[in-house]
């Protein structure tokens, strides 16, 4: 059974201000419009601790939802209610080494192809069909996932392909496809009131 994410892109700035005069957080864009994949459980353990934890500390891990978090995330989330609930800002997902590697391999092979001018481009990071078993002399079964049997830098080649085990790294567990547009949206307002004042509050059902 599959895990859902639930949240809201939030912001402060000084020129919304509450009863008393004080800047307030406010939920900007939902999360249901923001991701394609809403059980993307890789990046859910990657960043909140969340369907297991790691390789890696997660930099967000269940830290509950901010007091002072907005009125409409508070309602969202006491109407749907969830688990797991956590936060981070724009300030730490940009402190983040995304391409640093992980203290495990990636299971997942990665595959390139040979340019015309001779090099090696990457072409796609999984194994399709019963080519790269054929070539790696691997059942189908092993051949799913090579970076829990071969070392890293285990390379097998088949004319213009490439097939290699690669580290494993924030970047591929957390895949731009899918979060893309929330960074972008995120980044958008940091660039205006500071990366500290946008955050990304989250939890799960």
């Amino acid at each position: 059974m599959g895990t859902d994410i639930n949240g809201f892109v939030e912001c402060r700035c000084d020129h919304r201000l509450d009863d008393d005069g004080e800047p307030f957080w406010h939920a900007v864009a939902d999360l249901e419009h923001l991701l394609r994949d809403h059980q993307d459980h890789d990046a859910f353990r990657c960043l909140f601790g969340v369907r297991g934890r790691g390789p890696g500390e997660p930099p967000a891990e269940r830290r509950g939802l901010p007091g002072d978090v907005s009125d409409r995330t508070r309602a969202e989330y006491g109407e749907l209610g969830g688990h797991s609930a956590s936060w981070i800002t724009w300030a730490e997902l940009e402190a983040v080494d995304w391409d640093g590697p992980l203290p495990a391999p990636d299971p997942h092979v990665h595959v390139y192809r040979r340019t015309p001018g001779g090099e090696w481009e990457r072409a796609g990071r999984g194994s399709e069909g019963t080519r790269f078993a054929e070539v790696a002399g691997l059942d189908a079964r092993a051949a799913l996932l090579p970076g829990l049997s071969f070392p890293v830098g285990t390379e097998w080649r088949d004319g213009d392909l490439l097939f290699r085990v690669e580290p494993l790294t924030r970047r591929l567990l957390v895949r731009e496809e899918n979060w893309g547009t929330a960074w972008a949206v995120m980044r958008s307002l940091a660039e205006r009131h500071g990366g500290d004042l946008v955050r990304l509050v989250v939890w799960f059902t």
